[in-house]
């Protein structure tokens, strides 16, 4: 332990099924581990095949309660969830920053996201309405929304609490019951949960937690058929697996998975303002999100100065230890993901022209610290082009027109995001309407308007969140048609 160890760690963090909390069945365990010391803090439950089945099972226990509830009624229990989590919100940051290595100030950004999150889908919930149809006098129908039963939530280790809130909300307020499988790098804030929902008063059963190894608990939730529909954030490979895992049941998926986002600078840009956004939204939390601008393609014309200030920017960003406010850049999440992201900075150097970066700072001996590093000149046919690092690294790259700048920006098996800046606002909207990704920001960084849906295209995902696009993955459709008037169907085998 350490002055910046938050107080109040867990020992062990257990299951939570049926509103209580339980070790495995068969008592395994897995060590716990912060990413600045790299040593074990806590042991968390290992869940199994009976665990998972015993949470599914409570799940659709409480299923018909709490789906039968009102729109109304369940919304007065995620604005309490809001609350609750707001009353907890240095707690959380705390958690958050020391168990996934995330500066604490941005980790306190995620807390005041989730507690949004919850309040959002609270408003949702509260306003759901149905369709109606007339056919003139003669038939009339009517859409009735149920939800779809048990859902199963699978999340990240990047801003895992905030993640986690993004999923659970709208399952909630859609009338859902789940089972949550936190990310085993970072369960930490997941423990939270359960105190949080207690005080909410929300149903026991209605939302379920087993952590444990994604390969052993995960896959037991992603096969189990009395689990309807998944709900995934995570990579692209693991994603492929589930599908096809998936398709024996034949379940509703949502999977947001990779991205290699590019940003499109353009000379009549305000630089300033762009640079900003690139260091921004490629260096903050960790370089570990998947909406990062890991691809920077910028106009010829300004490309020698613009790489050249972008590099001056990387070398002054503050990495250091995640308790301390002054950081900009704290540790990577885990041994394992460090040494994958060392790699490509490896394979980096061999490709293309390491301008920032690239080595552990030199005042942070231990821990996994990696100064935001900048490679230039990048070919695009070059991994470090093509494949997500999740990381903070970023490829730089030429273009002459707008043709090649779309031709680009398109040329990866990924389309989450896109950014788009120029003064020129009718080729900015060119440019986003032809750039094969989910999203596009325009002169703008990545801030989200929870309406909006979120997701990707090709690689980077399979449907839309947020907005009306989750509620409509958590319900079911059932069209009611009814006659008004006579009815004069076509008489077959009527005569003898």
């Amino acid at each position: 332990m350490t002055e910046h160890t938050p107080a109040g760690l867990p020992d062990t963090i257990l299951h939570w099924i049926g509103g209580a909390a339980v070790p495995s069945r068969d008592g395994r365990t897995f060590d716990v581990a912060d990413p600045v010391s790299n040593t074990p803090y806590a042991q968390a439950a290992a869940g199994g095949p009976a665990d998972v089945d015993r949470a599914v099972a409570a799940a659709h226990a409480a299923f018909p309660g709490w789906s039968e509830l009102t729109g109304r009624e369940r919304a007065r229990v995620l604005y309490r969830i809001a609350d609750a989590v707001e009353e907890r919100h240095e707690q959380l940051a705390r958690f958050e920053s020391y168990d996934t290595g995330l500066p604490i100030t941005q980790a306190r950004g995620q807390a005041r996201r989730a507690a949004e999150n919850f309040r959002y889908f609270a408003d949702v919930a509260a306003a759901l309405g149905e369709e109606a149809f007339r056919q003139g006098n003669e038939q009339f129908s009517y859409v009735v929304r149920t939800a779809a039963g048990v859902a199963g939530l699978i999340t990240p280790w990047n801003t895992p609490f905030m993640l986690e809130s993004w999923k659970l909300a709208p399952a909630l307020a859609a009338g859902c019951t789940v089972v949550l499988k936190p990310a085993e790098w970072t369960p930490l804030s997941a423990s939270l949960w359960p105190e949080i929902l207690t005080a909410a008063g929300l149903p026991d059963g209605a939302v379920n937690i087993v952590h444990g190894i994604g390969e052993e608990a995960g896959q037991e939730l992603v096969d189990h058929p009395a689990v309807p529909l998944l709900s995934f954030t995570g990579s692209t490979t693991t994603g492929r697996h589930i599908a096809a895992c998936s398709a024996r049941h034949l379940k509703t998926l949502s999977m947001e998975l990779g991205g290699k986002s590019p940003v499109v600078v353009f000379a009549d840009a305000d630089l300033d303002a762009a640079l900003d956004s690139v260091v921004f939204g490629v260096f903050s939390l960790n370089g570990e999100r998947c909406t990062a601008g890991s691809r920077v393609l910028v106009e010829r014309s300004c490309y020698a100065e613009f790489t050249r200030r972008l590099a001056e920017r990387a070398e002054r960003v503050r990495v250091g230890p995640p308790a301390d406010p002054a950081t900009e850049v704290g540790a990577l999440v885990h041994p394992e993901h460090y040494a994958r992201v060392l790699g490509y900075v490896d394979l980096g150097t061999e490709e293309a022209r390491l301008v920032a970066g690239g080595t552990r700072p030199a005042h942070l001996d231990a821990g996994n610290y990696l100064q935001p590093t900048v490679f230039a000149d990048t070919p695009r046919d070059s991994r470090i082009f093509q494949e997500e690092i999740f990381g903070p690294v970023v490829a730089v790259a030429p273009f002459d027109d707008e043709a090649e700048a779309v031709e680009l920006a398109n040329a990866t098996e990924y389309g989450l995001a896109a950014y788009v800046w120029t003064s020129d606002l009718k080729r900015g909207h060119r440019i986003a309407h032809a750039v094969e990704s989910g999203m596009v920001w325009i002169n703008s960084h990545n801030v989200r308007d929870l309406r909006t849906p979120f997701g990707g295209v090709k690689a980077s995902g399979l449907g839309r969140e947020g907005g009306a696009h989750s509620i409509d993955f958590y319900t079911e459709y059932k069209t009611v048609h009814v006659a008004l008037g006579e009815v004069r169907t076509p008489r077959f085998g009527g005569t003898a």
